[in-house]
This record gives C-alpha cells, sequence and structure tokens, in this order.
C-alpha cells in the first residue's frame, strides 16, 4: 500500500533508540466495555515524527498553514514495522495526497454541500465584516471624541466660575448684612442655574447630533444579529450532515457514525484530526497499532498555543472524545512489577532530568482495590507538566506500569522538590470521596522540614493570605487583597547548630505554602534549605521538606488510615 512507509524513510538505522517511558497516552474508555484503553507516544514514535518534520522543512508547501500532523507506527500480519502519517484536515485544499493516510469516509459524501455551505458561511462573514467596519461608526467615535472635549471645556469653565462664586460668597457674608446679602446671594445662586441650563443644552444639541449615526448602527446590529443567526444554523447543518455521514471503525471490527459516537453536536472538523484518521486506517487495513505522536507544523496557531515542532496530545474538544471507541480491540501490554529486596517497589529506567539517584524507584507504602499511595522521591513530579520535557512523574509512571494503571486519578499533589506520601485512587467515586475529605480538612498531614537558620519562637500558628501572580509562576506571596488564607500549625523537634529541625501540620493546602509560611518575615522569616526559589543560598542537595504522616478514613471500610514515611534526610 502507497501509504505504508518503512522507518528507514524517517529515520537512520544506524540511531538508538532508548527504551525509556512514554512521554504521553493516548487513552480512553471503551464505550461497551467500559474497560479504559491506551496507546503510547513512545520515544521511537517521536523519533519517526522528527524525521517526518525534517522531511516537511524541505518543501515550502507545508510551510503556508498550519496544521496538525501525525505518524502511527503499526505492525503488518508479518510481524514487519511500518509507519503511516497523515495532516488534519485538507492539505492545500486537498483531502487526498499521495503517501499520505486518506480521510475518513463519508467526507466525499458531504464534500460538495461542504464547499457550498463553506461559500455560504464565507459570504455571511464578509457581510458582517462589512457591517462591522461602517464609515459611520467611525463618525460617532470622532463626533463623541469632539463632543466630549466640547463637554471637557464646559466643565472646566463652571468649575472656574464655581470656586469664585464660592469665594464671593464668602466676602460677601463677611461685608453684608439683611436684604444687600440676600440679594447678592440669589444672583449668584442664579449664575449657578444658568451654568447647569447650559450644560442641559449642550447634551441635547450632542443627542441630537448623533442620533441618525445611531439608528444606522442600531441597524447594522441588528443585521449582525441576524446574519450570525443564520451562520449559526448552517453551520449545525452542515455538522449534522458530516456526523450522519462518517463513519469509524475501531480494532474490534465495530463502526459507527459520528452522530453515535459523540453526545450532542461535535466541534466543526472532528473526524479530521490525524489521530482518527490514523487510527481508522489501522483498523480497517487490519495493522496492529504500537505507537503514535503528532505534532504542529506550519505557522503558530491564532491563538497562540501551538507552536511548530512541538508535539502535542489528543485534542479535548475533537480527537479525546472518540479514543475509547478507536482504541477499542487494540491491545498493549505493560511490563512487569517487580518485587526488590522484599519491598514492593515500581522499577522504571533511568529518566533525564531526575536528579536523585534513586529517583527510578517508587516504593508503594499501602495498597488495595481502591487506592495506592506511594513514597514520592524528591526530584519528581506528582504528574505530568504541560511542556514535552515535564512528562515523566509519579501518575505517568504507574499508568505505564501498573496493569489498571490508566484508570488511576491523582487525589493531591506533592511540590516536585517535595518528597513524601502521594495518594492516588483507582476509581471516580473513591477519588470523588478523598478529595472531599481534603477539601474539607478532614486529613491530617505532618510534614518534617529543616530550615537554614534557627528559630527562636515556640509553636504556634502561621495565618497569611497567599497569592499566585500570573506572570511570575510558580512563585508565591502574600496579598491580603488577591491571596486566598493559608494556616499552618508547627513546632521545633531539635536546633541543630546553625539549623531547625520542625514539624509543619498544614491546615489548609494552598500551592507552596509551606515553603513561604518558612521564608516569608510575616511567617518564620527563614526559608526552608535548599528552597533557592525562597531565598535560600546555602549549599544543599535538595529541598528539605517531607511529607511524614498522613491519616484519613478510607472511603470504602470506613477505617482510619495511618501512614508513615520515613523521612530521608
Amino acid at each position: 500500500m502507497a501509504v505504508l512507509h518503512r522507518l528507514s524513510d524517517f529515520i537512520d538505522n544506524n540511531v538508538a533508540i532508548g527504551d525509556v517511558i512514554p512521554s504521553y497516552w493516548y487513552e480512553g474508555r471503551c464505550p461497551q466495555s467500559g474497560t479504559w484503553l491506551r496507546l503510547p507516544r513512545t520515544s521511537l514514535a517521536e523519533a519517526i515524527a522528527c524525521g517526518l518534520m525534517q522531511q516537511l522543512a524541505k518543501d515550502t508547501v507545508y510551510s503556508h498553514e498550519g496544521k496538525m500532523y501525525g505518524v502511527l507506527l503499526v505492525e503488518l500480519p508479518s510481524r514487519e514495522q511500518r509507519v503511516l502519517k497523515a495532516f488534519s484536515g485538507l492539505l492545500n485544499g486537498q483531502g487526498q495526497v499521495e503517501g499520505w493516510v486518506p480521510p475518513i469516509p463519508g467526507r466525499d459524501q458531504v464534500a460538495m454541500v461542504e464547499v457550498q455551505t463553506v461559500r455560504e458561511l464565507d459570504t455571511l462573514k464578509q457581510e458582517i465584516i462589512t457591517l462591522q467596519e461602517l464609515p459611520e461608526r467611525k463618525q460617532y467615535q470622532q463626533l463623541c471624541q469632539d463632543w466630549e472635549q466640547r463637554f471637557k471645556r464646559m466643565s472646566d469653565r463652571h468649575q472656574k466660575r464655581k470656586q469664585q462664586r464660592k469665594e464671593k460668597r464668602q466676602i460677601l457674608s463677611e461685608t453684608l448684612i439683611g436684604k444687600d446679602l440676600a440679594i447678592a446671594l440669589q444672583q449668584l445662586d442664579e449664575a449657578s442655574r444658568q451654568d447647569g441650563i447650559e450644560r442641559r443644552q449642550l447634551k441635547r444639541e450632542r443627542d441630537m447630533a448623533l442620533r441618525s449615526l445611531q439608528q444606522v448602527m442600531s441597524t447594522a446590529d441588528s443585521k449582525i444579529g441576524e446574519l450570525k443567526q443564520q451562520r449559526k444554523a448552517l453551520s449545525h447543518q452542515l455538522q449534522t450532515q458530516m456526523q450522519q455521514a462518517y463513519y469509524l471503525t475501531n480494532f474490534a471490527g465495530q463502526s459507527l457514525s459520528l452522530e453515535q459516537l459523540v453526545l450532542g453536536s461535535a466541534p466543526m472538523g472532528t473526524g479530521d484530526c490525524c489521530a482518527p484518521k490514523l487510527l481508522h486506517y489501522a483498523a480497517t487495513h487490519n495493522l496492529k497499532p504500537l505507537a503514535m505522536a503528532e505534532f504542529w507544523w506550519g505557522p503558530a496557531s491564532v491563538s497562540g498555543d501551538k507552536v511548530q515542532g512541538e508535539f502535542y496530545g489528543a485534542c479535548a474538544e475533537r480527537c479525546q472524545p472518540l479514543m475509547g471507541f478507536l482504541l477499542a480491540g487494540s491491545t498493549i501490554s505493560p511490563p512487569s512489577l517487580l518485587i526488590v529486596e522484599g519491598t514492593k517497589q515500581l522499577i522504571f529506567p533511568s529518566i533525564e532530568g531526575v536528579g536523585e539517584p534513586n529517583a527510578e524507584r517508587l516504593t508503594i507504602l499501602y495498597e488495595d482495590q481502591w487506592l495506592i499511595v506511594v513514597d514520592k522521591p524528591a526530584g519528581l513530579l506528582s504528574v505530568p507538566g504541560r511542556y514535552r520535557d515535564r512528562q515523566d512523574s509519579v501518575l505517568s509512571r504507574l499508568r505505564y506500569l501498573l496493569p489498571d494503571g490508566t484508570a488511576l486519578l491523582p487525589v493531591h499533589r506533592l511540590d516536585q522538590d517535595t518528597s513524601g506520601i502521594l495518594v492516588l485512587a483507582r476509581d471516580p467515586e473513591t477519588h470523588r470521596q478523598l478529595s472531599q475529605q481534603f477539601q474539607a480538612r478532614q486529613v491530617q498531614k505532618v510534614y518534617e522540614a529543616v530550615l537554614a537558620g534557627l528559630v527562636t519562637r515556640e509553636p504556634g500558628v502561621i495565618e497569611l493570605s497567599l497569592w499566585g501572580d500570573p506572570s511570575d509562576r510558580p512563585y508565591q506571596k502574600v496579598d491580603w487583597q488577591q491571596g486566598k488564607l493559608s494556616i499552618t500549625r508547627f513546632r521545633v523537634i531539635a536546633r541543630e547548630g546553625d539549623y531547625t529541625r520542625l514539624e509543619f501540620f498544614p491546615v489548609t493546602g494552598r500551592t507552596h505554602q509551606l515553603r513561604v509560611h518558612a521564608a516569608n518575615l510575616q511567617g518564620l522569616g527563614i526559608p526552608i534549605l535548599g528552597d533557592r526559589l525562597y531565598g535560600c543560598n546555602a549549599d544543599s542537595s535538595r529541598l528539605h521538606l517531607h511529607a511524614r504522616k498522613l491519616r484519613f478514613q478510607h472511603p470504602q471500610s470506613g477505617k482510619t488510615l495511618h501512614l508513615k514515611s520515613e523521612t530521608p534526610f
């Protein structure tokens, strides 16, 4: 088949690809069985995608319009591996291009209707733009500015007169009495009334001058509203026709229309994205999916959230709702769980960017069919970050390793540099109940920390209002106007030379709460050892903050769980 490519078309056979944890999972719940299904974005898939990027860079035809491109690594019945590639929507107005996966069947059935509807939509758009850019609008704005200047000059003049009258009243009250004073004050009051008459007269003149332009704009705005309603109706009609015509097939051999798959109205373009194209083609040609990667190429998106050469996951609006169905029938086997020296630990290959020597291990402190509790090492994220280089985390590792890992939901989070107890739920109901306990402040938490100085205060309570400036994330600062109240109890355990070891008992759970409460002068005024973000200059290999104890009620058994983790510093 012309759309099947060899790996050597994209990568050098001599290049070694590290066997590391996938940086992203395409995943979703199967609508028939309810099981959670997933497909990884591996380093090999990303290497293939990078090879495709190099090919796109050589041809200017791909640089005119920004769009998503994708590759899917598949296995033939012969066990050979091949690559499929696809683009979202149309490429230079064409849906079918040699060497690329074709559109999902159904587009051709509505192609003529789509072309006609798009023309009508464009006509409506131009009419709306014309009405929005009427010359009368500019005339109105200019006249408003002119009248505003006239009102300002009048107001300045009246203000000056008012001050003069005030001063004159003072003089008259000191020099005149009786009838003469009354007559003089009456004259000043009359002058004040004349200023009011002048102000009202100018307002009437302004309203008369602007009325005709206001009528023109009001008529135009009404017409714009009608045109937008027409545009909305046309778009909805086209969407309905396309959803009825588009049929997707999964690896279990099931075929359903978009109308059957998507509850309510799907956004325009659903079914035209890379991932559905690639998975549908593989499913209908007996190809086993192994890994997939999608990236943006061309000018940045209008919203600025997608830039050339960056990898992105399934879009939340169009692709993600289809993933569970599309992956039905596919199989991706997770690695096995290893037992090391009698302690249950999850073992991973070394991950770039994780500074702790033992960060490859996640010790399980407790687990049952409803939840799992791990001892998070310092230097590892709790959940994946937004960008490609911040995908390694406790959640992504567990999802990769455990048979039911894709269903895991984080109940709370620890900062990347904080170690200690982290709880994850194995189903939505357990997650909901545990989250309610955290929100209701029913979970008892104990942190141990070493501060880079001597704390002289005895046990006490710190209450500060914390706010994160959007322009300076992730830094948190004390702001009594915009912030949210944060409360921490503390007590000193020991004073060791120039350092203080203490326990924190957070009542609330704000971002960086303990770190700010330690460092800020309104708190303890001494940063946690290793906390360079909040002013610690002492040499240290890590942030000396550890979530040591956690106590909460088990959401199913009702028993109280007491969880402990030994402080590693």
